[in-house]
């Protein structure tokens, strides 16, 4: 197995990293100065959890309104019937039909970052599920992507409402803004975050729920958060 080379400049960016627990509002002025990228990099968090998915009382699957959005404009779509159609065009969705666009998604066109479709429509969806499964993109009740409040749903998803679930290790990872954000408007998302997170709490759950949590830019360094800091404001 051959090993993957470290550029120096991220051995640089890593340097500036201690190995301790930083407050999370120093931890973000961190991910700023170490975001050196070309582009714009995305404020990513990952937060390992005392759970276990294989089990359905410690499942975790919610959804969360980033108050200061995620910085990034979101493709919505929508599958519906009848007057759902013209609710869904006068909320701002960028793609709406029906039955056209179940063949488009057949077909491998997918321009779309969230497909939202009303319950009637769930059935004729069903048969797409090897295609949008993969690509988290198959509605779901739990994830507000099947409703009758097709304008409601839309509006959300384009200021900023992110799904999110544990990954099989019991880690959930999640974007909460750009480096270029203020520390005051990143710190507001992952507060926001972390109160979703506690709220989510499934009711198997046992023992220690937080277990680490880490930020980082896209191409910059993971630095650890004090848990206890985010729960102290």
């Amino acid at each position: 197995m051959r090993k993957q080379k470290v550029s120096r400049r991220f051995r640089s960016l890593c340097d500036l990293v201690d190995d301790r627990l930083y407050h999370y509002k120093e931890a973000i002025a961190l991910l700023k100065k170490t975001s050196s990228a070309r582009f714009i990099e995305t404020a990513e968090v990952h937060i390992a959890l005392g759970l276990d998915p294989k089990y359905a009382d410690q499942q975790l699957r919610s959804t969360v309104i980033l108050p200061q959005g995620t910085g990034k404009s979101v493709s919505v779509a929508v599958i519906a019937k009848g007057e759902k159609i013209d609710e869904a065009l006068e909320a701002g969705a960028d793609i709406v039909g029906s039955e056209e666009i179940l063949d488009q998604i057949l077909q491998g066109d997918i321009n779309f970052d969230k497909l939202i479709a009303t319950p009637d429509v769930m059935p004729l969806i069903a048969k797409l599920g090897r295609v949008l499964g993969p690509k988290g993109l198959m509605p779901s009740p739990k994830a507000g992507t099947v409703t009758l409040d097709i304008a409601s749903a839309v509006k959300e998803f384009k200021v900023g409402k992110l799904e999110y679930r544990i990954d099989k290790t019991g880690i959930v990872h999640m974007p909460f803004g750009r480096s270029d954000f203020s520390i005051e408007n990143l710190s507001h998302n992952l507060l926001t975050i972390q109160d979703s997170i506690d709220r989510s709490k499934p009711s198997g759950a046992k023992g220690k729920y937080w277990k680490s949590c880490y930020i980082c830019s896209t191409m910059g360094p993971s630095i650890a958060v004090d848990i206890g800091s985010l729960k102290v404001v």
